[in-house]
């Protein structure tokens, strides 16, 4: 049986592969893109935590126009990351900006205490107001660590 993040990078993999190979037959909008995740380290309860390299922050989005029907963000670490403790007192945000950059939404995701190599998030399905981009962003222990967007556009 292959461990959640594999999973979830393959299943990314995939639909990334069926934006190349499949013909546009109808409105619908997929994209997926994954940003690396820069090494760092962090303190929890009087410990030093460090992220190394060899993570990525995958952000996938499904809709057509300013409809969303699935949208999910999460972690995937490989060879020697994979075995790290991961990430500690971490959450995943979505936010919504229109054609000028300007945030007017954002979906703020629960803090989540424990350590886990792959944190990952799905957020509702959502019509929104106005095009421009749809982002998720990682925090760990507060703080920003690497984002991941796509335009909505017409």
């Amino acid at each position: 049986m292959l461990a959640p993040s594999v999973t979830r990078f393959a299943t990314a993999l995939l639909a990334a592969g069926g934006l190349v190979l499949s013909a546009p037959t109808s409105a619908h909008a997929t994209a997926v893109g994954s940003t690396p995740v820069r090494t760092f380290q962090y303190s929890v309860g009087g410990m030093t935590m460090k992220v190394p390299t060899g993570c990525m922050f995958t952000h996938a989005i499904r809709g057509s126009g300013k409809k969303i029907t699935y949208q999910n963000a999460g972690v995937d670490c490989a060879f020697v990351a994979a075995l790290g403790t991961g990430f500690c007192n971490w959450r995943i945000d979505f936010t919504y900006a229109d054609t000028n950059n300007r945030t007017y939404r954002t979906s703020r995701g629960r803090t989540h205490n424990e350590c886990t190599i792959d944190p990952m998030r799905n957020n509702s399905p959502q019509t929104l107001p106005r095009y421009g981009k749809a982002c998720a962003h990682l925090h760990v222990n507060g703080v920003r660590r690497v984002s991941q967007c796509h335009h909505i556009t017409k």
